[in-house]
């Protein structure tokens, strides 16, 4: 999910089918620590381990409120504030207005489309890999993310162990010591996704998934954030977060993007 993309709604909602997001170490109950996963010696292995480690018990929906800082040329900040809606695996509403008017970005699958005021201005083909590292490898086949992966230049034949704000982690697509290669970081317990490197047409991105919090039973970073060359782009923060509740088909049909009803209510 990128500063520039990047319904049968709640009111069915209950408190039975709907996960509110428990921050670790509340006083809510958490599920038992995991432990991490031996016999790893390429992505190929640890995609199929993070997919066998929550088959069944990853969320299908998420939706949440997101605080959006761009960090501008000229030193100053725009704040804007988001709505995102996500099917896994391959789906995702950003609607760019609070409440919305019609803005936003629409992935499904491997196509991207654009609205403003209501409609469609552009439509293109094109894979969000934060959506696919960080919640479709939980809802298909660990075939289809590596596909999908490998496709998007990540080799997933390397693979090195490092360490990542005081916890160990796995480092796919690059050898260690490189820190320019087109990379994604796993972290080795939890096994979620926390960071990717890549080179971009305006320096080296560094992307980061932080703050982790539980929700149902699988996980979400609230707290995201985009470097460029070591200087921070982009910063997003999630709130209201809610799993595994009801959205209609269609929302993520870019022919009712207008007319579907929408899940956020003030």
């Amino acid at each position: 999910m990128t500063a520039r993309a990047v319904s049968a709604v709640l009111l069915a909602c209950t408190l039975s089918a709907c996960h509110r997001t428990v921050r670790v170490g509340t006083t809510a109950p958490t599920p038992k620590p995991t432990r991490s996963v031996s016999g790893i010696s390429n992505g190929h292995d640890l995609i199929a381990a993070m997919r066998a480690r929550y088959e069944g018990k990853w969320y299908h929906t998420v939706t949440f409120h997101q605080t959006t800082t761009v960090s501008l040329a000229s030193g100053r900040d725009l704040v804007q504030h988001w709505l995102e809606a996500a099917e896994v695996p391959g789906r995702l509403r950003i609607d760019t207005d609070v409440p919305p008017k019609g803005n936003g970005t629409l992935f499904v699958n491997d196509s991207v489309f654009s609205f403003s005021g209501g409609k469609l201005v552009r439509a293109d083909a094109g894979v969000n890999e934060l959506l696919v590292l960080g919640f479709d490898v939980y809802g298909q086949s660990a075939t289809v993310t590596e596909r999908v992966l490998a496709r998007r230049g990540f080799d997933l034949n390397k693979l090195h162990d490092a360490t990542w704000e005081g916890r160990p982690v796995y480092v796919v697509g690059a050898a260690s010591g490189d820190t320019t290669s087109k990379q994604f970081w796993i972290d080795r317990e939890r096994l979620v996704f926390v960071r990717m490197i890549e080179p971009s047409p305006r320096g080296r991105s560094d992307i980061r998934f932080n703050q982790y919090v539980r929700t149902g039973s699988g996980w979400i970073a609230a707290e995201v954030e985009q470097l460029v060359d070591g200087k921070r782009r982009l910063l997003e923060q999630y709130s209201d977060i809610h799993s595994n509740v009801p959205l209609s088909e269609a929302l993520f049909d870019p022919h009712q993007w207008s007319t579907a009803m929408h899940w956020y209510r003030p």
